[in-house]
């Protein structure tokens, strides 16, 4: 028998015991599953709702800082400068000109012979009759040798011619001999004369021919690179020259100014004006030189509407070469007394130009602003402006009516007015 399912006997008045019973199974319950699905959704909405407060804690010093600005926290720094009342000039501008000798002579020989001596070295300034080269000059000394000697015979033919005709005019006289021999005489007279005559003609082209081989500059100016060599035979109908020889003190600049802008300078031309040329180098940013408009041409080129020009440069200084490119400046009139700003300050619309003004609260304004004639780094101020008043020039791009801004001037009137066009 099973003796763990007896049960004992029990006393009698003794109650028994309740009856044994085996505990519950434990069961499983959804309420775990549910607060893992609970925790579950809380940490996907951390997840989610992190990143917008953070965006939130990084935009609320900005707003603070946008905020403080207007309430005088949040200062911008600009650069400013004042404006200032100056001079201004009225400039016709010709970029890329072209650097011209006044005078270009390309030495060639006018004889056929041998190179024999040069005189010069290359890149020389010569001067006007300095001697250059040498050809041979033997041919042509003979040659005058030659004509010389044929002179005097001629000479001495014709002497004789005279002499009989001074005879047979007294014979005639006592009627010794014919009339016609008288005559036939005086034509052989004037026969001679005639051959006299070409002979001294030749002695001439021979002493012509023996100074062409000795070859002088004709100009002052600088030579360029040797193009023969001594030794060589030239001849007069070669196609290059010998040398060439440029003028380049004084030189000129070749420009050319739309047919709009003629008459204006017709006019100053005709009253007498010498128009100032201003040369400045092919960045159009440092001035070479100073000359003087000389003359213009006498039409106009249709396919460009443009016509050209010359100012001469005394290039004492040797800083204009020829064929070299420059920007030129013909300054028309010069305004006295206008109001002028750094080009730097004129803000652009499609429509306006403007300014920002420093006000004394320290705060920026907008003024528009008509401006007048522009030298490249100034400019006139028809309306808008004062002399004195400050304007940005450096930081607009931050700035907006009623900024409050920290201000360092740039530089005074002489400062703004140092790099402009005038002379």
């Amino acid at each position: 028998m099973n003796e763990e399912h007896s049960t004992p006997a029990m006393e009698p008045g003794i109650p028994a015991p309740p009856p044994m019973t085996q505990s519950p199974k434990p069961r499983s319950s959804g309420r775990g599953w549910l607060w893992l699905l609970v925790l579950a959704l809380l940490g996907v909405g951390v997840w989610y709702l992190w990143p917008k407060a953070g965006a939130m804690l990084t935009t609320t010093p900005a707003a603070g800082s946008k905020a403080g600005k207007k309430g005088g926290a949040g200062v911008v720094p600009v650069v400013a400068a004042k404006a200032w009342k100056g001079d201004i000039g009225v400039y016709i501008t010709s970029p890329v000109s072209s650097v011209t000798p006044i005078y270009t002579v390309t030495i060639k020989s006018r004889v056929d012979g041998q190179l024999m001596n040069v005189h010069y070295d290359e890149g020389d300034i010569v001067h006007a009759g300095d001697l250059l080269v040498e050809i041979d000059p033997r041919p042509y000394q003979a040659m005058l040798d030659q004509a010389e000697g044929q002179l005097g015979r001629d000479q001495a033919i014709l002497a004789n011619a005279n002499v009989d005709l001074d005879r047979y005019t007294k014979l005639l006289a006592q009627n010794a001999i014919p009339e016609q021999q008288l005559a036939t005489q005086k034509a052989t007279v004037a026969q001679y004369e005639g051959v006299v005559k070409t002979d001294q003609a030749q002695i001439e082209s021979a002493k012509v021919n023996v100074g062409y081989c000795h070859i002088a500059a004709p100009i002052t100016g600088r030579v360029g690179l040797r193009l023969v060599d001594p030794g060589n035979i030239v001849h007069a109908t070669d196609t290059n020259g010998l040398l060439v020889i440029t003028q380049i003190q004084p030189i000129s600049v070749i420009f050319t100014v739309a047919e709009d802008a003629l008459q204006a300078v017709l006019r100053k031309m005709a009253a007498g004006e010498h128009l100032i040329a201003y040369a400045y180098d092919r960045a159009d940013a440092i001035k070479i030189a100073t000359g003087v408009l000389a003359t213009v041409d006498n039409q106009i080129d249709p396919t460009t509407g443009t016509l050209r020009l010359r100012a001469n440069f005394d290039n004492s200084d040797n800083q204009l070469f020829p064929n070299q490119f420059v920007n030129l400046h013909l300054l028309l009139e010069e305004k006295h007394g206008v109001t002028l700003i750094p080009n730097a300050a004129i803000q652009r619309t499609t429509s306006i130009q403007y300014v920002y003004v420093v006000k004394d609260d320290n705060t920026v304004t907008v003024k528009q602003i008509v401006p007048g004639v522009d030298d490249g780094d100034s400019t006139e101020i028809v309306s808008g402006v004062s002399p004195g008043d400050v304007l940005v020039i450096t930081g607009v791009d931050k700035l907006a009516e009623g900024t409050r801004v920290s201000v360092q001037l740039a530089g005074g009137p002489a400062a703004a007015k140092s790099g402009g066009r005038k002379k």
